[in-house]
């Protein structure tokens, strides 16, 4: 059975990315096909899954930051649209049938945003730390916090003493950063998460919890840790393969009737209701047109946690199990809509901002793109370890130069060091389109995204700027891309590097390549 269902989850799973798909809509196809053809759920599968479910909320658990939970924008707009949306569903689900419990159940469900596929697209585009991505990531965990409460409601049992137990986990946070820092870097930091977020599941579970809520709590306590998000990666894929046995478990529910299907598509339509209401909230609350269309579009899709949820609901008796394959088809269905906007969301973004700017506010934002770049001759875009040396390197020069990025640790980092540093969003054509000039002679793009490194010198370039745009650059083959884009060279900082190297290494050994050539020269004959 193992090797059937992820032979088949494997080749759909290809076939939705070839089609520019989320891979996971695969594998609730492989689901619904192995369904069809007689094959039922069992325990293994089963467990697989519910590991999944614990992996995420775990990794879920190490990103929460406190300080980005309590900006309006995310605790306060995300509670309002949770409310908004969540009630016009409800509403709706009420009309074709569901009880009031089962549809405000469903209702928040179909009201959260996707984790997983925002949290790629904003990874792939390397704008998980600007300042919609970190807003998108906000509202994405406090969702899922209120995901992780609704399961914990209904999957519950009865309280037992163990739950006494419980107290104790706020003073274990000490210990088990350590233990984090004595895991080293490979198999036994992998080892030690898994181990804790099942560990912590099992806790609550015997405390007559939920083990999903233990789960992000466990997270949750490691998440001030300098390694929190080391150990989000190394879990990451591992968490990807265990999710693959749950949307399958999904699919093996059966294929939804006509009328189900019919539903599933009909709540297709709640995707624009969801980005135009965010989207609008995030402009009354002060943000930028750019960053607000930005972040409403990343977060533009149903999510892989009303399965999670639901699946607890209809395990609580609170929903029927037929709904669930709706709704796995109403998630499938939102991800083939999304994905393929969120891959032009900056030229998307570009073609609307004009409209959107009449409807932001007249106070300042708090994103707002710099105007002026004092006496500064140069620019780097991108102070990381190479723009940094850059930075450096021009400032021991005695040119006048600041930096730009979108991380705010980045230039926390940067300020401590001295160094002359402001937000900035490379991609802004907002950015480009009022930023001074006239005084700049070079612009050094040190980004690793080359879909931002392009925009960014196309911007340079329209704006009129004829002095010099360079580029880092890995790959070759891409040279050829940032020179139509108007860059006026580039460099490799590994084959710089390397080259570095070899002439040290032979300035090094010159003494002893020129000592045989000298005793030749002295003992030759007269």
């Amino acid at each position: 059975m193992e090797v059937v269902w992820l032979g088949l989850a494997y080749v759909l799973g290809i076939g939705a990315k070839r089609l520019g798909l989320p891979t996971l809509i695969g594998y609730l196809v492989a689901g619904f096909a192995l369904s069809a053809l007689g094959y039922e759920a069992d325990t293994i599968l089963g467990e697989l899954a519910h590991m999944g479910v614990l992996l995420l909320l775990f990794t879920v658990g190490l990103k929460l930051r406190l300080r980005n939970l309590l900006r309006f924008e995310v605790w306060g707009i995300g509670l309002i649209q949770l409310v908004l949306v969540g009630g016009l569903i409800a509403v709706l689900l009420l009309v074709v049938g569901l009880s009031v419990s089962g549809a405000t159940f469903v209702a928040v469900c179909l009201a959260f945003s996707s984790t997983v596929l925002a949290a790629k697209v904003l990874e792939e585009r390397r704008e998980l730390t600007s300042f919609h991505g970190r807003v998108a990531m906000g509202l994405l965990i406090l969702q899922d916090i209120v995901a992780v409460a609704m399961m914990a409601v209904v999957g519950a049992g009865r309280i037992t003493p163990w739950v006494l137990l419980l107290l104790a986990l706020p003073l274990l946070g000490q210990l088990l950063s350590r233990l984090l820092e004595a895991s080293g870097h490979a198999e036994l930091l992998l080892l030690y998460g898994v181990a804790l977020a099942l560990a912590s599941a099992a806790l609550f579970e015997l405390g007559g919890l939920s083990g999903e809520l233990g789960a992000i709590v466990a997270g949750g306590l490691l998440a001030q840790s300098s390694r929190s998000g080391e150990l989000s990666d190394i879990l990451w894929g591992l968490k990807e393969v265990y999710l693959v046995a749950f949307f399958i478990e999904i699919g093996l529910i059966g294929l939804p009737s006509a009328d189900a299907l019919l539903i599933g598509v009909l709540l297709l339509l709640l995707v624009p209701l969801k980005m135009a209401s965010l989207l609008r909230l995030l402009l009354l609350g002060n943000l930028r047109a750019r960053s607000a269309f930005l972040t409403s579009l990343a977060l533009a899709s149903h999510s892989e946690f009303a399965l999670i949820a639901a699946r607890a609901g209809v395990d609580a008796g609170l929903i029927d199990s037929d709904l669930l394959a709706t709704l796995g088809i109403a998630v499938a269905f939102s991800y083939v809509l999304a994905a393929p906007l969120n891959r032009v969301a900056h030229a998307l973004t570009d073609r609307l901002e004009p409209l959107l700017v009449r409807f932001e506010t007249r106070r300042d934002h708090p994103d707002e793109a710099p105007v002026t770049l004092g006496a500064a001759r140069a620019l780097i875009i991108g102070m990381g370890r190479t723009g940094s040396a850059a930075y450096n390197t021009l400032r021991a020069a005695g040119e006048h130069v600041v930096g730009f990025d979108t991380d705010p640790a980045a230039l926390e980092l940067c300020l401590k060091r001295g160094q002359r540093v402001l937000y900035g969003d490379a991609e802004d054509p907002t950015l480009w389109a009022q930023l001074e000039l006239g005084g700049l002679d070079m612009v050094l793009l040190t980004l690793p995204d080359l879909e931002a490194k392009l925009r960014a010198a196309r911007h340079a370039r329209a704006r009129g700027f004829t002095g010099t745009v360079a580029a880092s650059n890995y790959l070759a083959e891409e040279d050829v891309l940032l020179r139509e884009a108007g860059v006026s060279f580039t460099f490799n900082p590994l084959a710089e590097a390397g080259s570095r190297m070899a002439l040290l290494g032979l300035e090094s050994l010159e003494p002893e390549i020129s000592k045989p050539s000298r005793t030749r020269a002295s003992s030759g004959s007269p």
